[in-house]
């Protein structure tokens, strides 16, 4: 009982304090969401990425593992997702709903604060390798699902090919795998953007929860949000014994794939008009629920 109360101060509630000021203050203060996440999407991100990964220690082999074993695991479980939609006889956008969902947990803002905590900095490669992995498939899975309910989505591959954290992963492999020295100049500014990843997208994360305007609470928002935050991590959890993967690694895949869903899971279902209200009220109640969730897990890891 000591152990839980005591990740869920010390790890759970100074992520989750942050997202509450961006919500709390973002009204007063009259902030957008937009502005904060794009500076991250685009300058944040990618130096987090190249510093985590250029300074990591991990081999190549054992990289491609981790990511085999983290799509492997929300490929399974976008399967079962879809089946479980299919069989509850819903339509094709609450099917294509609950696909997106279980392909695009949180794993950026929210994920990569949570097992820096919980697991420490020597988990931070790991976690940024799962973090580009299933972003790169989740947005791939996510826009194709909108297109089988909607017929379009054209240019997805394109606008994955464009993700600034893909393009800071070849220069970063080139400094941890081939011994490119990296300026001091420039290690410092990167070191310094790097630093301020994920305060920024923390606060952002609750200014995005405060432009969430209508939440549902029906039994498909419960079951969907059960998908994403028990169903996905346990799927993981079997995979990652099918892979030699250290502790640190396999706990930092188990955590990023339990992260709730991704405010960016209801930006495309706005843009795609796949039952954004549901899947807006996902967002929120998966990112609530997994104050608990996340802290039952983290014991148990």
């Amino acid at each position: 009982m000591l152990e839980l109360f005591s990740i869920f101060f010390n790890v759970i509630m100074p992520v989750f304090g942050i997202v509450a000021l961006g919500f709390l203050l973002g009204g007063k203060l009259q902030l957008q969401a937009a502005t904060l996440t794009r500076s991250a999407y685009y300058v944040f991100v990618p130096a987090f990425i190249f510093q985590a990964i250029s300074q990591s220690q991990i081999e190549l082999n054992a990289a491609l593992q981790m990511v085999v074993f983290i799509v492997v695991s929300h490929l399974l479980a976008v399967f079962i997702a879809g089946g479980i939609g299919r069989a509850l006889g819903r339509s094709k956008e609450m099917i294509a709903a609950f696909v997106m969902i279980a392909a695009f947990g949180n794993v950026g803002n929210y994920g990569l604060a949570i097992v820096r905590f919980h697991l420490g900095d020597a988990a931070l490669a790991p976690a940024s390798i799962y973090f580009v992995a299933i972003s790169i498939s989740a947005f791939i899975v996510c826009v194709g699902a909108a297109g089988w309910a909607h017929d379009g989505s054209k240019g997805a591959i394109w606008g994955v090919l464009k993700t600034p954290a893909l393009w800071a992963l070849p220069p970063a492999l080139l400094v941890s795998l081939g011994g490119v020295e990296v300026p001091l100049m420039m290690s410092r500014m990167i070191g310094l953007l790097a630093d301020a990843m994920i305060p920024v997208m923390l606060f952002a994360l609750g200014l995005q929860l405060l432009e969430q305007r209508r939440v549902s609470l029906g039994s498909d928002v419960w079951l969907a949000s059960g998908i994403r935050l028990l169903l996905v991590p346990a799927i993981a959890f079997v995979v990652s014994s099918l892979f030699v993967l250290n502790p640190l690694e396999s706990a930092a895949g188990i955590l990023q794939a339990a992260m709730p869903t991704a405010i960016l899971v209801a930006i495309i279902a706005k843009e795609n008009n796949i039952v954004p209200q549901f899947v807006t009220s996902v967002v929120v109640v998966s990112t609530l629920t997994s104050l608990v969730t996340l802290t039952l897990l983290m014991v148990a890891l």
